[in-house]
Formats: structure tokens, C-alpha cells, sequence
């Protein structure tokens, strides 16, 4: 009994001691690639859903401009209470009562715009037009989003490289300390040349330092893109999409022009106000209407106290001080804005992709001269080594090139990324979905 019990009591502690090792241990990074991040900024960015809002507004206003094509039905009872009852004189008769003092009244009006020359029909493609322009604004601002996130993204993985070659740095100078002190033990050299070796080392490490601050801040920068938690932990994966961007600067001038939102929403902006114009125009001319219903007024005196009725008729607005022809007057002057503006955006996007090709092409340079600079600066910080330790080469040497090692390196991963961070910049400025292009 005993026995069971101790056996008992020696399991629930191993297990408490299990479960409290588990705990113990430290939560592992949420791995995430490109792909993923793009996908949820594209639905869930901020300024996505702060568009699709706006989007909706538009939508409403749609159905506002739809309505007056509409029937127009109005319930109406009410009751009156009149002081005198209504007569009539009819010659030398005695007045005859026409109604009652106090009667009720009710009934429906159904009222329908048959024809206003086009206004109403005109304000309504103005209206579609203007969601058709909020909807590409959307797409200009979920690409803009992308854009943002894959520069947030690239920088990060950037960071956590020039983390990993101050860890080589300062690696590379406790090698050399390590030398130079067993060195200066034999006699072989100056407490200089160990001095200046600790101070390098001191510096690799403030810049290492500063590489893990680097790395934190653009992490916070991700999951404040993807709505998290600042102080999350994120593991980045390398891209292992490259998108397509082998293409001319002609091509690329005519696909910008063909798929920019915001280009196409300048367009669907002047074709919307050419309807206003049209609309506004159309109020010189009548409005032609028909309107019918029901109405009931309690009143024994009248043969029928219920009646249908059907009218047809024109309105037409003399005067209305001037508004309509200052109204349309301002519309054909924004419209004119409008195409000067459509010819300043044509020149910026041109001018625009311009710059991010010669970017890409500046870029990939780069790599190509960064990446042979990194293999001959490892093979002269191998061969100052060597140097150093038969005696040939000084201290300064040595530190030298683990100084211009590190430098090639950090030259070539950065021209790595600026290199990706320009192909993501081409395919904004031409237009195309940087969600697809990066989609795993």
C-alpha cells in the first residue's frame, strides 16, 4: 500500500516536472514566407479595408442615382378639423354645403419620370463610372500595400543577413585575438599590436549590437503590416519565387499604361464627369412625367368620396437664378483639369517605370561585381593570415582584411536585396499584381 502510494506520488512529480520543462522552454518563431504575408496585407491590410469601405459608400450612391428612374410610391392620411364648413353660392339659392367641417382623408400617389432628354440615365453612368473608379483605387491601394509589405519584407531578410556577418565578424576578430595573444605571449610582438585587437573586437561587437536592434525593428515592422502583435517573433524565409521581369523599357512602357489602376481610374474619372455634362446640359429641356393613385375623402356630401386618378404632365424650370448654367460652366472647366491631369500621369508612370528599369538594371550589377569582390577578399584575408602568423604580415594587415571581408559581403547581399526590392518596384510601376507574381 505504502509502496503504491510512494510509486504514485513519484510519477505526479515527474510529471508536474515534464510539463513545467515544457513550459520552460522557449516559444519558437512563426515561420512565414512572402506569399503568406502578401496574402493577408492584400484582405486584411488596414488601408484595404479602409478602400473597400469607401468602395461601398460609392455603391450606395449608385443606388441614389438609380432611384429617380425609379417609380416614385407615397402613402399619404391625414384628418382636418376646419373652422367653417364649405359652401357654395349657387345664383339666389342659399349656400349649399360642399363638405364637411371635419373630415379624414387617405390614399396613394405612384409617380413615374418618363423622359428628362437623358439626365437621369446620364447621372447614372456618371455614378457607375465613379464605382468603377473607387474599385481600380482599390487595386492601387492592395498593390500599394504588397509593394510596401515585400520592401518590409526584403529589409528584414536583409537584417537577419547582416546580423549573421557581424556574428562572422566578431568571430573573425576573437580568431585574430586569440593569435595575436598567443603571439604576444612568445615575444613575437608588441602589446600594440594585442591592444589594437581587443579595440576591434570591441568595435565588432557594439556593430553587432546594433545589427540585432536593426533586425528587431524591421520585425516589428512586419507584424505591424500584418496587424500582430509587435513583439512577436518572426521567422522570414528566403523568396524562392522570382517574378518576370525580362522585359523591354518599351514593353514595360506599354503595360504600364495598359494596367496602372490608377491611370484607368483617371480615365473612368473623365468619362464619368463627360456624363455629368451631359446631365446638366439636359436640365434646359422639360421633364415629362405621369403620376396616378387613389384618394379617399370622407364626405357625404360628394357622390363618390373615393377616387382613381391618372395625370400626365411636363415640368420645365424657367429660372433657377443662374445655378445650372454656374454648374455646368464649373463641370466642362473640371473636365478640362481632368485631361491636363491625364497627361501629368501619363508622364509620371512613364517617368516612373524609366527609373525603377534602370534601378533593376543598376542592381543586378551590382551583384554580379559584389559577388567576385566577396571570393577575393576571403582568399586575402586567408593569405594575411598566414602572413601574419610566419611573421611577414603586421596586425594592421590582418585587421584589414577582416575589414574589407566583411565589407564585400555586406556590398553583396545588400545589392542582393536592393536587386529584389527593384524587381518589386518594376512590377508596381507597370501595373502588375504583386500578390500573383509573388503567390507560392
Amino acid at each position: 500500500m505504502d509502496s503504491g502510494m510512494r510509486s504514485s506520488g513519484r510519477s505526479l512529480l515527474l510529471l508536474l516536472f515534464v510539463i513545467t520543462a515544457l513550459l520552460a522552454l522557449p516559444s519558437r518563431a512563426a515561420a512565414i514566407t512572402l506569399g503568406e504575408g502578401l496574402a493577408i496585407v492584400a484582405q486584411q491590410g488596414r488601408d484595404v479595408r479602409i478602400s473597400e469601405a469607401e468602395e461601398d459608400v460609392v455603391r450606395a450612391g449608385v443606388r441614389l442615382a438609380r432611384s429617380p428612374l425609379l417609380p416614385r410610391v407615397d402613402l399619404y392620411a391625414r384628418r382636418t378639423w376646419l373652422r367653417y364648413r364649405p359652401e357654395a353660392l349657387f345664383g339666389l339659392f342659399e349656400p349649399v354645403p360642399i363638405s364637411e367641417k371635419d373630415f379624414l382623408s387617405y390614399g396613394f400617389r405612384i409617380n413615374q419620370l418618363l423622359y428628362d432628354f437623358g439626365a437621369s440615365y446620364a447621372l447614372l453612368r456618371a455614378s457607375r463610372l465613379g464605382l468603377k473608379e473607387k474599385r481600380l483605387d482599390t487595386l492601387r491601394v492592395r498593390n500599394l500595400v504588397a509593394l510596401d509589405f515585400t520592401h518590409a519584407y526584403l529589409d528584414l531578410l536583409e537584417a537577419e543577413r547582416l546580423l549573421v556577418l557581424a556574428q562572422k565578424e566578431v568571430r573573425r576578430f576573437e580568431s585574430h585575438l586569440e593569435e595575436t595573444r598567443a603571439m604576444y605571449e612568445e615575444g613575437l610582438i608588441t602589446k600594440n599590436d594585442l591592444l589594437e585587437a581587443e579595440v576591434m573586437l570591441s568595435d565588432a561587437r557594439q556593430r553587432l549590437l546594433s545589427a540585432e536592434n536593426v533586425r528587431a525593428m524591421r520585425e516589428s515592422r512586419i507584424n505591424s503590416l500584418l496587424a500582430r502583435p509587435l513583439s512577436e517573433e518572426v521567422a522570414p524565409e528566403e523568396i524562392s519565387v522570382r517574378p518576370y521581369t525580362d522585359m523591354s523599357l518599351d514593353a514595360a512602357y506599354e503595360t504600364a499604361l495598359r494596367l496602372r489602376p490608377e491611370f484607368k481610374a483617371l480615365q473612368a474619372r473623365i468619362s464619368a464627369k463627360r456624363e455629368e455634362v451631359k446631365a446638366l446640359k439636359a436640365r434646359f429641356y422639360p421633364d415629362f412625367y405621369v403620376s396616378g393613385g387613389y384618394d379617399y375623402q370622407e364626405n357625404r356630401y360628394m357622390v363618390y368620396e373615393g377616387n382613381w386618378s391618372l395625370v400626365a404632365g411636363i415640368k420645365v424650370n424657367l429660372s433657377s437664378g443662374g445655378a445650372t448654367r454656374a454648374r455646368l460652366r464649373r463641370a466642362v472647366a473640371e473636365l478640362r483639369k481632368l485631361g491636363l491631369e491625364e497627361e501629368k500621369l501619363r508622364d509620371g508612370i512613364m517617368l516612373d517605370v524609366k527609373k525603377t528599369y534602370l534601378q533593376l538594371r543598376s542592381a543586378a550589377r551590382k551583384v554580379e561585381v559584389t559577388a567576385g569582390a566577396v571570393a577575393q577578399a576571403d582568399e586575402n584575408l586567408r593569405l594575411q593570415r598566414l602572413r601574419y602568423r610566419e611573421g611577414v604580415a603586421t596586425a594592421t594587415d590582418v585587421i584589414d582584411a577582416v575589414v574589407l571581408a566583411g565589407k564585400a559581403e555586406t556590398n553583396y547581399w545588400r545589392a542582393v536585396y536592393d536587386r529584389m526590392r527593384a524587381e518589386a518596384g518594376l512590377l508596381y510601376a507597370v501595373g502588375e499584381d504583386i500578390v500573383k507574381a509573388y503567390a507560392d
